[in-house]
């Protein structure tokens, strides 16, 4: 018997099938990599699931996500179009950092999840969004209307809205060929070798936890980031870090893998909390004592693009929250160089 399907608890409101073949040689194409960049509404994890649970074929045979692409291979797929879920609009506040008539610019806060997904409805930034403005884009699967991209949960920082369909298409044509300038700013654990390097390390899912991503040689797709070395403590430093490309997870992994994981990281980083009392080496903790920082120090500090209107360079920055100013402020206290 086949798996579920990866929307077994979800609610479809019709599905669609698809047939075509494959016109060109695509050496080492997977199949569950072709369909990601084919049905790009869907996630490549979601899609993998779909080959798994045999709502894929080809030549009229079930085959396994790893399945490589041959020239002429016909290829079906049935695809879920889900019931648009009802989006409520939150007074949550939220900082906007600039405002025209096409776009939102906003400071994002931590433990702020972008838009509503499967075990997450409600207190996402859209929904502060629909509280704030009618006039958000709107997206294919409807429960993103004006996002263009993500930053984690426990990311802060700068994120761009699109307001109409035009902005939306615009800003989305930059991303998708790597002409969105991002900068961030992440405090780390340990002092990085160099001042400043490029860090070339292709990144894929994690072999045992999927929710992970992972340094995958042979399997992952490229990833580019270079840092630079702004301020070292003893034990710590503060990175400026420029991603050429967007893989998830990439600063965080790329720094961890680089030995030196974002502070608080509690996926891919040496602890889960920081205390005063770690920085003061302190042999116990009092009971009461509060962290400094609970989720990863990483900070989505600025970003340029060209505008939807004036098709001109516009840079927007965020300033750093709290939690990380006031991790900062006790490293140059505590921690020294």
């Amino acid at each position: 018997m086949p798996p579920k399907p990866p929307y077994a608890e979800r609610e479809v409101d019709h599905t669609e099938t698809h047939d075509w073949r494959v016109r060109k040689s695509m050496p080492g194409r997977r199949i569950d990599a072709y369909l990601a960049a084919k049905f790009h509404d869907y996630s490549r994890t979601f899609l993998t699931g779909l080959v798994r649970a045999g709502k894929v074929t080809v030549n009229d045979k079930p085959v396994k996500p790893h399945y490589e692409l041959k020239r002429g291979d016909r290829l079906w797929i049935e695809l879920p179009v889900f019931a648009r879920p009802e989006l409520q609009p939150e007074d949550i506040p939220l900082d906007i950092i600039h405002e025209d008539d096409r776009i939102l610019v906003v400071n994002k806060p931590p433990d702020m999840i972008v838009h509503p997904a499967r075990y997450y409805h409600r207190g996402t930034l859209v929904n502060a969004l629909l509280a704030r403005s009618d006039d958000l884009a709107e997206s294919d699967d409807n429960v993103r209307p004006g996002i263009v991209h993500r930053l984690d949960r426990d990311t802060s920082g700068v994120i761009i809205v699109a307001r109409d369909e035009d902005a939306r298409s615009w800003l989305g044509r930059q991303f998708q060929a790597r002409r969105v300038e991002k900068e961030y700013l992440c405090v780390v654990e340990g002092e990085p070798e160099l001042d400043a390097d490029k860090l070339e390390m292709p990144i894929g899912r994690h072999p045992r936890r999927q929710e992970k991503m992972a340094v995958d040689p042979e399997n992952g797709k490229r990833a580019v980031s270079i840092y630079e070395v702004l301020e070292r403590f003893r034990e710590f430093a503060l990175v400026r870090v420029r991603p050429e490309t967007g893989r998830t997870h990439q600063i965080r992994v790329h720094m961890s893998r680089l030995g030196h994981p974002v502070v608080a990281d509690a996926t891919y980083g040496r602890r889960r909390l920081l205390y005063l009392s770690d920085l003061l080496d302190a042999e116990s903790r009092r009971p009461d004592e509060s962290p400094i920082i609970e989720r990863q120090a990483l900070h989505a500090h600025s970003i340029r693009f060209r505008h939807p209107d004036t098709k001109e360079p516009v840079t927007y920055q965020a300033p750093l929250a709290e939690d990380i100013d006031r991790l900062l402020e006790a490293l140059r206290k505590h921690r020294p160089r």
